[in-house]
């Protein structure tokens, strides 16, 4: 605590970064920010955007950056992009911004900040062009726990040809993600046909009967070979899930 204290006194750390040493969180008008999550369970802090104005999402933005060298933020539409993305460079001119609209994630880091470089891959396979929003949303957050990303995108099931020609480079993958929308047969061909974990991510694709990712999600869960199934939309979770197997596996292969 006296390190801390110190440190604050002499200018070397702002309040932000002092209270989250001391306490594990950081206290924004916006929020609190958890600045202790990738200590304590492996996979960042997130800021989910969704419900948020762009001045309480750039804020947070801010003390994320501020408490951990690093900035995570998802569902972020241009509005909230515009205002994190200014509310990050102006106390951090020199951090590297990667802002995707497609995926709507944001990834902020300070020059100094070092992402872990963990030694498994994570492979995430989508069934066409319409599932890779929420995948790269997945791929995000994986590369964010520091395991390596492989995607292999458009081998849906209308053509089993196209999996097929895939399946050595799926099958090289430590932990495996399959996003589909529709009815959602991907994950659980996917999973017929290799030896690792396979997460199936349903994706609102889809219309009529079942749309809107309904199908997709009931067909993981009633998989009838092994699969691990999240809700609808989940990239975050799926990313996540993945990250902390494939960071497990990872250990042991330093063991």
């Amino acid at each position: 605590m006296r390190d801390v204290l110190e440190a604050l006194s002499d200018g070397d750390i702002g309040i932000p970064e002092a209270e989250s040493r001391l306490s594990g969180y950081a206290t924004t008008d916006a929020g609190r920010f958890d600045a202790a999550r990738e200590t304590r369970r492996g996979i960042p802090e997130a800021i989910l955007a969704e419900g948020k104005t762009p001045e309480e999402a750039a804020r947070l933005a801010r003390t994320a950056v501020q408490t951990t060298g690093r900035a995570l933020v998802t569902r972020a539409d241009p509005a909230i992009g515009e205002a994190v993305i200014a509310a990050v460079t102006d106390e951090f001119p020199d951090a590297n911004i990667d802002h995707d609209e497609r995926t709507r994630t944001i990834v902020a880091h300070t020059p100094e900040f070092q992402r872990p470089d963990l030694d498994a891959e994570v492979a995430i396979v989508t069934g066409g062009t319409s599932d890779a929003p929420i995948a790269g949303e997945a791929a995000v957050i994986a590369r964010e726990v520091g395991v390596g990303v492989e995607l292999i995108e458009d081998v849906g099931v209308a053509s089993l040809v196209r999996i097929l020609d895939q399946i050595d480079r799926i099958r090289e993958a430590d932990v495996i993600i399959v996003a589909a929308g529709r009815e959602g047969a991907l994950p659980t061909v996917v999973a017929g046909l290799v030896d690792a974990p396979v997460i199936a991510l349903p994706v609102a694709t889809g219309y009529g009967v079942g749309g809107e990712g309904e199908a997709a999600l009931y067909g993981g869960l009633q998989s009838c070979t092994v699969v691990t199934t999240v809700n609808v939309d989940a990239g975050f979770v799926a990313g996540a899930q993945a990250g902390l197997i494939a960071r497990r596996i990872a250990v042991a292969r330093e063991a």
